[in-house]
């Protein structure tokens, strides 16, 4: 099975809840993706969107991870696995999107926006970023597109919305291989 096959059927396949939440990862993943295409971001940033969380999809039982006030990480388990597949440009913000949450947690007004999923996985994965690593995020090549997926993340966590299917994304999955 190709890799854009695998991944339309983990996302069909896929019922589990987003950790905490009320949607399940695949759903919360196209939505981040129409988010991003709404606001019309580049193509790059629209992939990088739609699989970002794909490392829960890795994870054997995230639910059970938080259980036990463990990170799983899935940001490097989605990086490692996408890389081999993806555009530097698509797994770059993938990467980051857990450091842009600490990063944009930092300011109070962004912190009151997080979901009690996003509040309780934010301590899991190192709380509040430092000034001095701040700093070094700021100089990532793909900071930008990193804060814009994570802002995308966090409001793409909306029940009842009508979302396009996984299919609908095969052309742009296609486009951004190596």
């Amino acid at each position: 099975m190709n890799i854009i096959n695998k991944i339309i059927s983990n996302f069909i396949n896929n019922k589990s809840l987003y950790i905490g939440e009320k949607i399940t990862i695949s759903d919360h993943m196209i939505q981040s993706a129409m988010m991003a295409e709404r606001s019309k971001s580049k193509d790059n940033l629209v992939c990088a969107c739609l699989l970002h969380d794909y490392g829960h999809f890795i994870i054997e039982d995230p639910d059970e991870l938080v259980k036990k006030s463990k990170d799983g990480k899935h940001e490097d388990i989605g990086y490692e696995y996408l890389k081999r597949f993806f555009k530097k440009e698509v797994v770059e913000p993938i990467k980051n999107h857990v450091l842009a949450k600490r990063y944009l947690a930092r300011d109070k007004k962004y912190y009151n926006r997080l979901s009690e999923a996003s509040i309780t996985s934010l301590k899991l994965q190192g709380g509040l970023l430092n000034n001095k690593d701040a700093k070094l995020f700021e100089k990532e090549e793909f900071f930008k597109e990193s804060i814009k997926l994570r802002k995308f993340d966090e409001s793409a966590k909306k029940v009842g919305v009508k979302i396009k299917n996984i299919t609908d994304y095969k052309n742009l999955l296609k486009a951004f291989l190596i």
